[in-house]
């Protein structure tokens, strides 16, 4: 029979691992690779299952685990997460509700990268060299959004362009990298597509943190706050609202050849778009609620793209 402290535990790490973000973008853009190889290539399902398990925990472990381990722990540092209004964002709050101590949670973190950077050393050593180079971009993700020095979490666009974006794209290549001779031009298309999506619904996610975000110290000066300070608070949509101009434009590049796949990319993105044109920035409620369609969309649009390449 399972303890309480068994129970807690359990229930701290199923919180921390916030998996509905990582379904909604890691596992998507992972399917979306995956899937057309199994639909349209000679490779073996059991090969192609084994490959998806690979990149699913791998997924699982960095950017569910030890890239929330340490953005938990910086933002609850600073205060934002203590702020948060905490109905979609705010963290995982397994410090705030006490499941976890922040020095426990750092010395799990700090454990985490040991082991990891252990792993890479194991992958070099073996001639993994991919594997080494896959697992390096998840924890350079991980690294570079939330601890100092770098903290590109706590800077408007560097965020989500050199941390969040990168670890994203290469996960979506990952799939076709490992399996194929080369990489077809649908691999880049759906992990380039698939990471945008991402990186605009992130931003939707920040909007109820504003407040928060300004209050943190060091400041949390995300693109969102960014946008506020400059142009005002209804402008809080404009990272998400350019990111999904992005989408849409990528969309373009498929063209002719895969004009089913760019029509769904662009319907799901005009939808997201409306979406956040039409959400009440300062109703927090509301905010969250189109996040979770826009969740939604991504995921649809990842699998939409795996059909039809």
């Amino acid at each position: 029979m399972l303890t309480t402290q068994t129970l807690t535990s359990l229930k701290g790490g199923w919180l921390l691992l916030r998996s509905v973000a990582v379904i909604s973008s890691s596992v998507a853009t992972i399917i979306s690779t995956i899937l057309p190889m199994y639909l349209y290539t000679s490779i073996s399902p059991q090969e192609l299952y084994l490959l998806f398990f690979l990149l699913f925990l791998g997924a699982f472990i960095i950017h569910g685990v030890l890239t929330h381990i340490l953005n938990d722990y910086v933002d609850h540092r600073s205060g934002t997460d203590q702020r948060s209004p905490a109905i979609l964002s705010g963290g995982s709050r397994v410090i705030q509700t006490g499941y976890i101590s922040p020095e426990n949670l750092w010395r799990i973190g700090k454990s985490l990268l040991l082991l990891l950077f252990l792993l890479i050393l194991a992958f070099l050593f073996f001639g993994y060299y991919k594997l080494a180079i896959l697992l390096s971009i998840g924890i350079w993700g991980a690294v570079s959004y939330s601890l100092p020095p770098l903290q590109f979490s706590y800077r408007p666009f560097i965020g989500e362009w050199f941390s969040t974006f990168p670890s994203v794209l290469f996960l979506g290549l990952a799939g076709a990298w490992l399996s194929l001779d080369h990489l077809p031009e649908w691999v880049w298309q759906n992990a380039l597509i698939n990471a945008l999506f991402c990186i605009a619904w992130v931003m939707v996610h920040h909007i109820p943190d504003r407040d928060a975000d300004r209050q943190a110290r060091p400041m949390k000066r995300t693109s969102v706050v960014w946008s506020i300070e400059k142009f005002g608070l209804a402008f809080s949509r404009l990272p998400a609202l350019l990111y999904f101009g992005f989408t849409g434009t990528c969309a373009v590049w498929l063209g002719l050849d895969r004009i089913e796949a760019a029509a769904g990319t662009l319907v799901l993105t005009i939808a997201a778009i409306i979406l956040v044109l039409k959400m009440r920035v300062g109703d927090d409620e509301q905010v969250s609620s189109y996040e979770k369609i826009i969740l939604l969309l991504a995921m649809i649009n990842a699998v939409w793209l795996g059909i039809f390449i």
